[in-house]
């Protein structure tokens, strides 16, 4: 079942010469619809200005085009927000250069609301006075909130809209819906004269018809003696996708084990890389020589619908994330018959390798890794997605010393979870003992966590140990996060800077919100540590060097013991 809304929709200018609102809905295609969602949105122009309808076209075409251009992988918060800012900046530099430079209430401003649904939610994006109402049967429920300002002796005005300022704040909130669920969208020439009685008797008298019920709304507005422009917008949800997310591997069939010299989808197999009870990999080449790795699932994954849907999702991922440092996909010349995943094949060795040929590298060579991790981390974080399964397998270092994030397969995509109950961002996709502790806790993923796993590498490829062991794969709740015993990282390296030790212990800390609050700022810290890093360290030599501490108090006991059998003896 897919998404369908039923909609209508109307506008007349009343007993004005010019109609300055202006309201419209998508027709997305079916991909846009699943990946997007169904828009619709409504502007009203300010009567003081006389090119207020130009900035309630443009608000409002604007945003039903280029919405459906942002990233698929973007939640509908982001991309709407990213799409407003744009078309603010717009109207906000035509009254600049108009006569709205010194006096705004004739410049390219306007209200603005919007309704996206997609998948099983709805989301609301809001700034101004129009009104978005949730239509019940005794009652017209407010979900916007009206962006004006009163002052004394009733007069009001308008704290924010469309093109007033280079900065906008726009009101986001979103809820689950249901079958059958009414919403009602006007500007306040019709809302005024409107009360929910009318509404429902409306809605009851036309049916199913929302075009012919819409027209009826404006017209008793107009009829009650509204002095403005009406535009009454009706959508009702019709029917909703399935309560999962879309299955990207379905249509397509498991694939054989392949073996050298055989052809498979347009590739010649030329060698086995690895093979498991879950995936084969083989090296292939294209009819034009190219050499690319195919990963494939065995007939073991056979009815695991999740597990299939990762290796549809590991190249989906892959193509939309333009990096240096993430593995790209082989472009999609041909349709396929049966699921596997074809990304670059890399000729080098993976982070794990370097470590052994590397025990105990400087710490230049290091910082310069993790370098090129964090950018392929933040190249993924940009697009709404989490890799969630950071570790030295994951990583290679090619003949020219680039590191790339391989293995797309566990990554969290904001926008194609968001609403259809995917909760893959809560689940543990990735090997316990790079994972930050908050998935253990419940609390699931963020790109804090992502910094966790990069700090546990970086102390990994410095030391040849892990910080915490393998404590925090124990955690069951927020409780034993005090129990997680952080082993000092000059323990292990006494030649290294102490300062080092303190920023991988703050990006290492079991709560998230005590650690740096994005790559960037873990990096700055790698290469010039701030003044919090660089004093004295007052931790207890217990914590600092705690193997040290229990041998020099074993050592003190045992010195105390002999001194103490010794008097005895003598009589003392």
């Amino acid at each position: 079942m897919t998404l369908q809304i039923a909609v209508g929709q109307h506008s007349e200018a009343g007993v004005k010469p010019l109609n300055q609102d202006f309201h419209g809905v998508a027709q997305p295609t079916d991909a846009q619809r699943r990946s997007r969602g169904i828009a619709l949105a409504i502007a009203d122009g300010i009567s003081s200005s006389a090119v207020s309808q130009v900035a309630s076209a443009a608000a409002v075409r604007g945003f039903l085009e280029d919405y459906y251009g942002t990233s698929e992988a973007w939640t509908v918060r982001r991309a709407a927000q990213c799409v407003l800012a744009a078309t603010n900046g717009w109207l906000h530099a035509q009254t600049q250069r108009g006569d709205g430079r010194f006096d705004k209430d004739r410049g390219h401003v306007c209200t603005f609301s919007a309704l996206v649904f997609k998948g099983r939610e709805m989301h609301l994006l809001h700034v101004g006075d129009t009104r978005v109402y949730r239509v019940h049967a005794t009652a017209l429920e407010q979900l916007s909130q009206d962006h004006r300002v009163r002052l004394d002796g009733g007069q009001t005005y308008l704290g924010r809209a469309l093109g007033i300022s280079p900065h906008l704040e726009v009101d986001h909130a979103s809820w689950p819906t249901e079958v059958g669920e009414t919403f009602l969208l006007a500007t306040d020439g019709a809302y005024e004269r409107l009360d929910a009685a009318l509404v429902q008797s409306t809605l009851a008298s036309h049916g199913d018809d929302l075009q012919a019920a819409a027209e009826a709304l404006v017209a008793a507005a107009l009829a009650r003696g509204s002095q403005d422009n009406a535009t009454v917008m009706l959508a009702r949800v019709e029917a909703l996708p399935a309560p999962l997310a879309p299955r990207r591997h379905e249509g397509l069939r498991l694939p054989p084990r392949l073996a050298p010299r055989q052809e498979f989808e347009g590739y010649r197999i030329v060698r086995e890389l690895h093979a498991s009870t879950r995936s084969q990999v083989v090296l292939a080449v294209d009819a034009d020589g190219r050499e690319w790795a195919l990963k494939l699932p065995t007939a073991d994954l056979a009815g695991n619908a999740r597990e299939l849907d990762r290796f549809a999702t590991e190249e989906w991922v892959a193509r939309r994330v333009d990096s240096p440092h993430i593995i790209k996909a082989a472009p999609p010349e041909r349709k396929r018959g049966h699921l596997f995943t074809a990304v670059e094949f890399i000729h080098g060795q993976t982070l794990a390798q370097w470590m052994t040929d590397h025990p105990r590298p400087g710490l230049d060579e290091v910082r310069g890794i993790a370098d090129q991790i964090a950018r392929s981390l933040q190249a993924l974080h940009r697009k709404e997605m989490l890799h969630q399964d950071l570790r030295p397998e994951n990583l290679m270092i090619d003949r020219q010393g680039t590191v790339i994030l391989i293995d797309l397969a566990s990554a969290h995509v904001a926008g194609l979870s968001e609403g259809l109950g995917d909760a893959r961002a809560l689940e543990l996709a990735g090997t316990l003992q790079y994972t930050a502790p908050e998935y253990f806790t419940g609390e699931g993923g963020s790109p804090v966590a992502e910094l966790f796993s990069l700090a546990v590498l970086i102390y990994q490829m410095l030391t040849g140990a892990l910080p915490y062991g393998l404590q925090v794969p124990q955690v069951r709740g927020v409780r034993d996060l005090h129990k997680l015993q952080y082993v000092p990282l000059r323990t292990r390296r006494p030649d290294l800077p102490e300062w080092l030790d303190r920023v991988l212990r703050k990006a290492l800390q079991p709560q998230a919100a005590r650690r740096q609050q994005a790559l960037s700022e873990f990096l700055h810290d790698l290469h010039a540590p701030g003044p919090e890093f660089m004093k004295r360290d007052r931790t207890p030599l217990q914590e600092q060097h705690p193997l040290l501490f229990w041998r020099g108090l074993t050592l003190v006991f045992g010195l105390a013991t002999v001194v103490l059998l010794g008097l005895r003896v003598s009589g003392y």
